[in-house]
């Protein structure tokens, strides 16, 4: 006889809008991706989701990362130091045949991923530039333009993004980095979650820090 499904868990397979556009990605469980969403060669972990009308390529996203509408991850460079920085130079088969994409071009915008840590939320409209690395549970305010690396548990806002404040205190921080809660089993998590919306940080930390999965 079937083993009779536990019935506090839904389904865990990823959602996926109609109306968005995937290319290589890989979708862990419970990953969401809403309107009109563009991904392209695109790792993105566990209850992730992304709202309406946001684009990535070339990036890894880690588990729990928010990410809003109308942002842009990895928005892609052009070749300035060539005659045009128009893709005709490096996608000319959209215009003309017998002329195929500049592959070294396509390897050179590949090699500036994008790393997403754990539990990130990006804010609406923000945009990461090419090869910046978020570390976990930093936040990116809306409008932002990410120029260069943001630490883990770091605010940062503006144009260009600068750092504003930390979440937490460093020591909290390490705790948290330490428990990696994003790694617990749904059984855990399904348990912490009332502590998560009445505990203060601390208070949480105490009571789940070294209890067994």
């Amino acid at each position: 006889m079937d083993t009779p499904a536990d019935l506090r868990f839904k389904d865990d397979e990823p959602r996926i809008h109609p109306t968005s556009e995937l290319k290589g990605c890989r979708l862990g469980r419970h990953v969401t991706v809403g309107e009109r969403v563009v991904l392209r060669e695109v790792v993105v972990g566990d209850y992730s989701y992304f709202e309406r009308h946001a684009e990535a390529i070339y990036t890894t996203i880690g588990k729990f990362c928010s990410i809003a509408a109308n942002t842009r991850i990895n928005a892609l460079d052009h070749p300035m130091e060539r005659l045009t920085t128009h893709k005709v130079s490096y996608r000319p088969n959209e215009y003309f045949r017998y002329l195929g994409v500049d592959g070294d071009f396509r390897e050179r915008r590949r090699a500036k991923l994008v790393a997403i840590g754990h539990d990130v939320w990006i804010g609406h409209g923000a945009v990461i530039m090419p090869g910046v690395t978020i570390g976990n549970g930093a936040v990116v305010g809306a409008n932002a333009v990410v120029t260069r690396d943001v630490g883990a548990y770091e605010i940062f806002a503006g144009v260009p993004a600068k750092r504003l404040r930390l979440r937490f205190a460093p020591e909290i921080s390490v705790r948290i980095e330490a428990m990696a809660w994003w790694d617990w089993p749904s059984e855990r998590l399904f348990e912490a979650i009332p502590d998560m919306q009445s505990l203060p940080i601390e208070a949480f930390l105490d009571r789940w820090e070294g209890r067994d999965g």
